[in-house]
């Protein structure tokens, strides 16, 4: 990045974020020129937001089966590879979605089981009680109606009534406009999991507020790291 234009940033990021925020994002930058760095702010949302409960019209919201997925994935304006759908549903991951007529407005993934994420080497494991929820996605055309929010909290509702504590995700720490945004949603922070590569061995350590949910992120095992695609990570509104 030229200078001029790093320094734009720079006075951007402080005018909107301030300070301390955009020190920090400057401090992961530099870090990761060196090695991969990650902080993860690993959250959970365990409790219905009842003005996300209603879809307005036309919108209807609704699990998608294997068939109607296949057929939406068929469009690649719906960024949902062929890959990454018999990925998704190798390890029975339930997609909800939005539709708007024939066409898919939004959806959201949600797994039991330990999800590769970025970088496609490592796993995103959510624990025994919560779902984790990862690729979110609205399309452009469908933005502004809160169709994540909704579609998140409805499929919250249907796991809370399967018994489950709630749902899991995470936000990389200088990712400041998802952060804010999934706070609005009813997530809440509960731990920090810190991810160092250096020299292809990984370092990672997890907060007591990780492990105390069994929420972790580890290296992904040998097996799952020949199938094709990695699976995308985090909640991205």
């Amino acid at each position: 990045m030229k200078v001029g234009t790093a320094a734009r940033r720079v006075r951007s990021n402080v005018a909107t974020l301030g300070l301390l925020p955009t020190l920090h994002d400057l401090a992961l930058r530099a870090a990761n020129r060196a090695a991969l760095v990650k902080i993860l702010k690993c959250m959970a949302v365990e409790r219905v937001n009842a003005p996300f409960l209603d879809c307005p019209e036309p919108y209807r919201p609704m699990f998608l089966d294997k068939q109607m997925l296949r057929e939406f994935s068929r469009d690649p304006r719906n960024d949902m590879s062929g890959s990454f759908l018999e990925q998704a549903l190798s390890k029975d991951d339930e997609c909800y979605g939005i539709l708007a007529g024939e066409t898919l407005a939004a959806y959201g993934w949600y797994s039991r089981r330990p999800t590769r994420v970025d970088p496609p080497d490592l796993e995103f494991h959510p624990g025994d009680r919560y779902v984790y929820m990862y690729k979110g996605f609205t399309h452009p055309a469908h933005r502004g109606q809160r169709l994540h929010a909704i579609g998140m909290t409805l499929a919250l509702q249907h796991y809370l009534a399967r018994g489950l504590k709630g749902l899991v995700s995470y936000v990389e720490s200088n990712n400041f406009s998802s952060l804010h945004s999934v706070s609005r949603m009813g997530y809440e922070t509960f731990g920090t999991t810190y991810v160092l590569k250096i020299f292809g061995i990984y370092l990672i350590h997890a907060s007591a507020g990780c492990r105390a949910r069994g929420v972790r992120v580890e290296p992904a095992a040998r097996g799952s790291m020949s199938r094709a695609g990695a699976l995308a990570g985090g909640v991205h509104p």
